[in-house]
């Protein structure tokens, strides 16, 4: 069957960002079907494609399937009118593509929550069905960091609702996000969890590690490779960070890779400290040499009680990859996978000094280092293999009733929070 799968902010390995989409596109592919994969611009993401883009798009094949590229940058430093301007400019576009392709599925794959927008027009207007995903649990994550206009949440209360509704599959990355689909009215029959995986083949032992410069031979490396934005809480490291320096600690060097709003803050923030070093983006082939060249992995994010739940722990799937013991300040779901296959140590949302001793204990302990970064990686290889959970992805996919026929006239449509 032909598959439109919607993601404003997909990326192949060559970029530095989350390539969940480009693994289960390609497993899609490798099970037979056509596969039409509609992007945007994000920043740090690639797509693989050459040469400008013609009234407003570009498109070729990557790894099997076709990607349509729109001219829409996005980055995670905008402001919130321009992010929002964004979103809508994807969704018209992505409207405009379902009805020129005419698909048999949609896959429309969130955040942002706009991307459900083309999926309902074409489930009310055609009858095409429609997976959801939710990677993100919206309006509610944005409601809970304080970054959602009021203004706004009605709308995004009613598009979610909708979207849950009607959707034929809804896919959550985790069970706090499953339990926010339930409750706005998806059938449970029709909700499955399918988490973020460790992509085995792109990290791990027979990966050539690579360290910068800057770190001495006999440091223990701890890395962190992500967003560099409000979401993350990184000033939690840059105050561990400081901790250490206090105590003539120079066992240790953290390692901040990536981008975002908060990067030039804390870059300030951190000024004269030894021990911290930032790098810029890279691609995540390049992330992986740097985990191999590492010990230690971070898993950080802001002290927001909301994230124990509608969070999946997409850096920790690539410390485990790796092979590497992850120091996690995320309650929940990523404190018990760690404490329960002893493959890290979880501390508290925004304690720098439990965040300090944490790193101390594992750079005074190479033994209990190695356990934690075999114990990682087995539970990567048993429990997060990403090919286990792509083809469970496309089983659903393949469940979806086929398209029915056509009606004389379009349903009845509107978008409203009754469903």
């Amino acid at each position: 069957m032909h598959i439109l799968y919607l993601h404003q902010h997909f990326s192949t390995p060559n970029g530095s960002t989350a390539t969940r989409s480009f693994a289960f596109a390609r497993a899609l592919v490798a099970r037979g079907h056509r596969v039409t994969l509609a992007t945007g611009r994000y920043q740090g993401a690639e797509t693989e494609l050459a040469g400008a883009f013609r009234k407003g798009r570009r498109e070729g094949r990557v790894a099997g399937f076709q990607v349509v590229e729109f001219d829409i940058p996005y980055a995670n430093a905008m402001g919130v009118a321009a992010r929002g301007a964004a979103f809508l400019r994807y969704a018209m576009v992505a409207t405009r593509l379902v009805f020129r392709v005419k698909p048999d599925v949609i896959i429309a794959s969130s955040t942002p929550l706009t991307v459900a927008l083309p999926a309902l027009l074409a489930k009310g207007l055609r009858d095409i069905p429609f997976m959801f995903e939710i990677r993100d649990p919206w309006p509610e994550l944005p409601r809970a960091m304080g970054v959602l206009p009021t203004p706004l949440s009605p709308i995004f209360e009613s598009v979610a609702n909708l979207a849950c509704r009607q959707a034929a599959a809804v896919v959550a990355l985790s069970e706090g996000m499953a339990e926010t689909a339930r409750a706005r009215g998806t059938d449970p029959a029709r909700v499955q969890v399918i988490g973020n995986g460790c992509d085995l083949d792109l990290f791990g032992p027979h990966i050539a590690p690579w360290r910068p410069p800057e770190a001495a031979p006999w440091e223990v490396l701890a890395l962190y490779a992500g967003a560099h934005g409000r979401a993350n809480g990184l000033g939690v490291v840059v105050e561990a960070a400081r901790i250490l320096a206090t105590r003539d600690e120079t066992r240790l060097r953290i390692l901040l890779v990536g981008e975002g709003a908060e990067k030039t803050a804390l870059i300030q923030q951190a000024a004269g400290l030894p021990n911290l070093t930032f790098l810029p983006p890279m691609p995540k082939r390049d992330v992986a040499r740097l985990f191999a060249g590492s010990q230690i992995a971070l898993h950080i994010l802001a002290d927001c009680p909301a994230f124990a739940a509608w969070t999946a722990p997409n850096k920790l799937m690539d410390g485990l990859a790796a092979g590497r013991p992850v120091i996690s300040n995320v309650p929940g779901d990523a404190a018990r996978l760690l404490t329960e296959g002893a493959a890290g140590i979880p501390v508290a949302p925004g304690d720098a000094a439990g965040l300090a001793a944490a790193m101390v204990s594992l750079v005074e302990d190479p033994a209990r280092r190695a356990a934690m970064g075999a114990a990682a990686r087995s539970l990567a290889v048993r429990q997060h293999d990403r090919r286990l959970l792509a083809a469970r992805f496309v089983a659903l996919a393949e469940a979806i009733p086929s398209v029915q026929p056509r009606l004389t006239k379009p349903a009845h449509f509107a978008i409203s929070g009754r469903g």
